[in-house]
């Protein structure tokens, strides 16, 4: 999108907004779906950021939690390979 601005062109933001999976499904974050929960960790296991994932920050802090406890229980890993290490 883009728009005049006092002779300059201006790019917009754009895009929508996120809305948030768990309170449009009606559902908690839960440590025993580990295939939900694998949705937001980055390629190399880090819990992905609310700006990324478009969660509340309520449900962010659930998420959280719910990850905690399905790597503790071996249900999700604390670390994911790298590509260089998959070569291997």
């Amino acid at each position: 999108m883009t728009f005049r601005n006092g002779g300059r062109l201006m790019r917009g933001r754009g895009g929508r907004r996120k809305v948030c999976e768990f309170s449009r499904l009606g559902i908690l974050p839960d440590y025993k779906d580990p295939e939900r929960l694998r949705r937001f960790l980055g390629p190399t296991g880090k819990i992905l950021p609310r700006r990324r994932t478009g969660l509340t920050a309520k449900m962010q802090r659930r998420l959280t939690i719910a990850i905690k406890r399905a790597r503790h229980m071996a249900l999700l890993p604390f670390v994911e390979r790298s590509v260089t290490d998959r070569r291997r």
